[in-house]
């Protein structure tokens, strides 16, 4: 049986890596884009922060890879260097990134509606009928 007292640090440090390639990514692209990731995902900009950052060892759910992929815009060798680093830190995860269906992102224009809550309120519950519309799709 392993021992987790080693086997977490070595883990942390794995996480670390791929964390170190995403953050380098996100710094590259123009300022906001943690917010447009944020919205992508459907969570908040402090999710986003906490994900790429190498000094948290919070792994990336294997759910949003292609995700922050596609808003990201990863250049091909560091998408390599990342899915290696991810790969090598979730070994039993890694296979669920082809699995299933792939997420992509639609923009839309919408009013300004004069206050923060009240947008923030239109947004969740269009994402949330977005989801809702998805499952039942599913469904059949």
């Amino acid at each position: 049986m392993a021992d987790t007292a080693t086997d977490e640090p070595a883990e942390a440090g794995a996480v670390a890596v791929y964390k170190r390639v995403f953050k380098e990514v996100l710094e590259s692209r123009p300022s906001g884009m943690r917010l447009r990731l944020a919205h992508a995902m459907g969570k908040n900009r402090s999710f986003v922060s906490q994900i790429s950052n190498p000094a948290y060892p919070v792994p990336i759910p294997v759910q949003h890879l292609n995700t922050i992929f596609d808003v990201c815009h990863f250049p091909p060798q560091a998408k390599a260097a990342f899915l290696r680093a991810y790969a090598r830190a979730h070994p039993r995860r890694i296979g669920r990134l082809t699995e299933g269906t792939h997420e992509r992102t639609l923009t839309l224009h919408l009013p300004d509606l004069g206050s923060a809550k009240r947008n923030a309120e239109l947004d969740a519950l269009l994402q949330e009928f977005a989801r809702r519309l998805v499952a039942i799709m599913r469904e059949k």
